[in-house]
């Protein structure tokens, strides 16, 4: 029996004045030209909110305190030749100003209104938005 392969990634639901920041995926070879949030793979023997921390430093260049992070879902995602477990926080704090940080791998960065969210998002990410506002939730994907 083949054992499966497990990343684990970190999505960050960065809130603001009923607005959410969403990030253009490009030249990533995952969903490219489609809205996203701020996110990334775990390092591995990398906490969950440390990872989240990490990845709002190098994609936004904002700093955050694990404080201010809530886990509010988990989704196991399978996809063609691996099994994902996604960790979804929000952030309501933070301190810097949100910049792109990796503008060869991110087109735009910008707020949308929770409820007027863009068509061409990544519908696993979209689900997580609307969800946010309930208890916290799993879901499954790709099964």
């Amino acid at each position: 029996m083949r054992h499966p392969i497990f990343y684990g990634a970190v999505y960050l639901l960065f809130y603001k004045d009923n607005e959410v920041l969403l990030l253009k995926r490009q030249n990533t070879g995952f969903e490219d030209g489609k809205w996203s949030v701020v996110a990334g793979r775990m390092d591995g023997r990398e906490e969950v909110k440390l990872a989240a921390i990490r990845e709002a430093k190098e994609e936004a260049g904002v700093d955050i305190d694990p404080n201010d992070l809530s886990v509010v879902g988990v989704t196991h995602r399978k996809t063609i030749d691996s099994e994902w477990i996604d960790f979804y926080l929000t952030v309501h704090k933070w301190s810097g100003s949100i910049t792109n940080v990796e503008p060869h791998k991110c087109e735009e960065l910008r707020w949308f209104k929770t409820k007027e969210l863009p068509d061409n998002m990544i519908e696993y990410v979209r689900r997580a938005v609307v969800r946010e506002h309930t208890e916290m939730w799993f879901g499954s994907v790709g099964w």
